[in-house]
């Protein structure tokens, strides 16, 4: 069917359209970065560079940290980790920063040494270029989900391009109350998703406070337990503390380890599991294992210091193959991170 004169210049019309939206979009820029993103501030430990600008900025009340301690490997694809790290937990603040522009990596990451020294903390691990391992930046961010901040693409796509000159730094600050551990990692870099982030160092700041988590978990009474038992078949226990990856109960257990062996006590036909449980953080059979070791440490303990027959008992890991409820924040992984009485 022939096009009319209408049809022609409705044809031309849209696509005169079309080429002024293109040419729009084309001409269309980033905004530039001139300050601080909302919400954001400075950890009152670790300053900042001079005229530097945060354009990332994420806080968790408690969290587990791996620590590098050594450069980075590549055994195969999306397989980029560090060749040693060691385990931190607590609160947790990561901040993103640009430097202005013109500045190197070495001169913005010397001032940060000189002024993490200088407030008392001490060297861990220290690397640059080459002796940090292939390509650093990867397993840092980008095969790392717990360091890649991704509220916005500026954040999300720092260290995207062009990554030259890069360096790391690990510190740690001994306080009485637990220690800080901070790791500091710059590079000169292209982000792709704002070039005014780019074309200068970026410069990625981790810092883990130790020995702040809250108590928020009270201890179960032993009445309060044999009820639950009796009703649900199971109850929760929240006041079995344990260190970081390991399978020691710590001190403060003990109100809770008492009202368990009271309720054990207090009626000599209950025989239970002791049933460990972790959240969805690492291997699967690790964590299997690790809240098996933990399940295996409280029969123990209520066997050889409170006096309950071992028969009675039985321990099982289940790792995190039974959560509470979704693994998605850090509460969530707190509340299935416990123990439970299972009534046999």
């Amino acid at each position: 069917m022939p096009f009319t004169l209408r049809a022609v210049r409705r044809v031309l019309s849209m696509a005169s359209a079309g080429l002024l939206a293109f040419a729009g979009a084309a001409l269309a820029q980033p905004a530039p970065i001139t300050r601080d993103i909302a919400g954001s501030k400075d950890h009152p430990l670790v300053p900042r560079y001079e005229g530097s600008l945060i354009i990332g900025y994420k806080t968790d009340r408690f969290a587990e940290v791996d620590i590098p301690m050594g450069p980075s490997v590549n055994p195969g694809v999306e397989k980029r980790h560090f060749e040693r790290v060691d385990a931190a937990e607590g609160a947790r603040t990561r901040l993103l920063y640009v430097a202005p522009l013109e500045r190197t990596s070495l001169e913005v990451m010397r001032n940060y040494k000189e002024a993490l020294l200088a407030g008392g903390f001490k060297t861990l691990f220290e690397c640059s270029r080459d002796k940090c391992g292939d390509s650093i930046e990867r397993p840092f961010l980008e095969f790392n989900p717990s360091r890649q901040l991704t509220a916005n693409q500026v954040m999300e796509f720092a260290y995207s391009a062009n990554v030259i000159d890069q360096r790391m730094l690990v510190v740690k600050l001994d306080r009485p109350q637990g220690p800080v551990h901070v790791i500091v990692f710059a590079a000169h870099q292209d982000n792709v998703a704002n070039p005014t982030a780019g074309n200068r160092v970026a410069v990625f700041v981790d810092i883990v406070e130790s020995g702040t988590m809250e108590k928020r978990m009270v201890t179960v009474q032993a009445p309060e337990m044999a009820t639950n038992l009796g009703r649900d078949g199971k109850q929760a226990i929240y006041g079995i503390y344990f260190d970081f990856d390991k399978a020691d109960i710590k001190p403060e257990s003990k109100p809770q380890l008492e009202e368990m062996a009271k309720l054990l006590q207090a009626n000599p036909g209950l025989k239970v599991y002791i049933a460990g449980h972790t959240d969805n953080q690492g291997a699967l059979d690790y964590n299997v294992g690790l809240s098996q070791r933990r399940a295996e440490a409280v029969v123990r303990a209520l066997t050889t210091q409170y006096g309950i027959a071992a028969a009675r008992l039985t321990a099982r890991g289940l790792g995190p193959l039974a959560p509470v409820t979704s693994n998605a924040t850090e509460d969530g992984r707190a509340k299935n991170r416990r123990v439970e009485l299972v009534q046999q």
